[in-house]
């Protein structure tokens, strides 16, 4: 089968790749549909993790049972259905508690697995034609039959969740303010997430003008971080005060100022000013252990300098960590289906899977409006 192999820093191909197999009696395989290109899968591609060329990409998956396990109970073939990037078990520990993106048994020595990311297991991407889907019974979520929705349902596997769970992290609740930085995909959906969840008055940061626009276009009031301090022209909407609430939607390779100039904890201390005292933090936004292109040493080992005293002093609530899909999937599919919800907004580009190459050059360069990627592993 064809599929998107990592091949070394900025480069990727279409390939053919063996096809997967079933391997356990609880999993199946899945034909792809559609597939989404994450803001994660740039760390990798950039070569800013320790993927090793060859790993096939793709946590955002959504297709149609190809191949049913003997063991599988719910599912069967011809069903229509989503994963979450996560891999998980469904009974350890964690999973139990509600934890899946800590799963203790897909990953061994590691607590969290998901398709197609380095260091989170042995799970080949879903940027293919096909995806073997283990546990399956626990990580298929059914969808209607048919097309109908596919560009909303696939953001189901990652952003959709992962923005809604940022505000939840931040505990965002009716009439409050709420400031997003990052107005990349997840960002946007944190942003449009505030509002489902009746925020009052929503701030999104970036400096790329079709996010703004996109934030624009939802409700939310865009800041252009290039045009002086976010934290600065925030206060000023708010009357001086802080925002109720903040969501970290861009992670570690944060910039500071309009000259491009990365620096990591830039987005944790601008929120730390941002939000007011006794207000609380939701950082969806990826952080890691290790960045090979870290602009100092204390940056490559994930060590940064945040402003730890002034959190403590405004009397600051935070939560962290990738978000657990299962949580909200299915009630966030529910509103798509009854048309409370249509997060296929940020959806810029649905192209076919020969195309994917250009299309994460695009992407990473944000240029010709590209804000999120849906490639079709089906269309020529």
């Amino acid at each position: 089968m064809k599929a998107v192999v990592y091949k070394g820093p900025f480069e990727v191909a279409v390939e053919e790749v063996d096809n997967p197999r079933l391997q356990h009696p609880n999993d199946v395989v899945v034909r792809v549909t559609s597939t989404a290109i994450c803001g994660s899968d740039l760390h990798m591609y950039e070569g800013r993790t320790a993927a090793e060329p060859g790993i096939v990409f793709g946590h955002e998956n959504l297709g149609i049972v190809d191949q049913v396990g003997e063991g599988v109970t719910t599912l069967k073939q011809g069903d229509r259905v989503v994963m979450p990037f996560n891999v998980a078990c469904g009974f350890c520990k964690n999973c139990s508690a509600g934890f899946t993106g800590y799963c203790l048994t897909v990953n061994p020595g590691f607590a969290g697995g998901a398709y197609g990311y380095v260091a989170m297991g042995p799970w080949p991407g879903g940027q293919a034609e096909y995806v073997r889907v283990p546990y399956a019974d626990f990580n298929c979520l059914k969808l209607p039959e048919g097309t109908a929705n596919e560009s909303d349902f696939v953001l189901l596997a990652d952003i959709f969740p992962t923005g809604y769970h940022g505000c939840e992290l931040a505990q965002v609740s009716p009439g409050e303010s709420v400031s997003v930085y990052g107005g990349g995909p997840v960002g946007l959906m944190a942003a449009y997430s505030a509002m489902l969840r009746g925020a009052a008055k929503v701030f999104v940061v970036d400096r790329v003008p079709e996010r703004l626009q996109k934030a624009e276009e939802i409700g939310a009031i865009p800041i252009d971080f290039t045009k002086g301090s976010p934290v600065d022209q925030i206060k000023e909407h708010m009357k001086g005060e802080g925002t109720d609430k903040g969501v970290d939607a861009v992670g570690y390779q944060a910039q500071a100022g309009g000259a491009g100039r990365e620096e990591p904890a830039a987005v944790l201390n601008s929120l730390i000013d941002t939000v007011r005292p006794t207000g609380a933090l939701g950082i969806p936004g990826l952080y890691v252990p290790s960045d090979p292109g870290g602009p100092d040493e204390q940056a490559k080992s994930g060590r940064l300098l945040v402003a730890i005293g002034r959190l403590f002093e405004k009397g600051l609530r935070l939560g962290t960590g990738q978000c657990n899909v299962k949580r909200y999937n299915r009630q966030l599919r529910d509103m798509i289906i009854e048309g409370r919800a249509r997060p296929s907004f940020v959806v810029s580009h649905e192209l076919p899977l020969a195309d994917a190459p250009s299309a994460y050059e695009k992407f990473d360069k944000r240029i010709e409006g590209y804000t999120k990627v849906v490639l079709h592993p089906g269309q020529g």
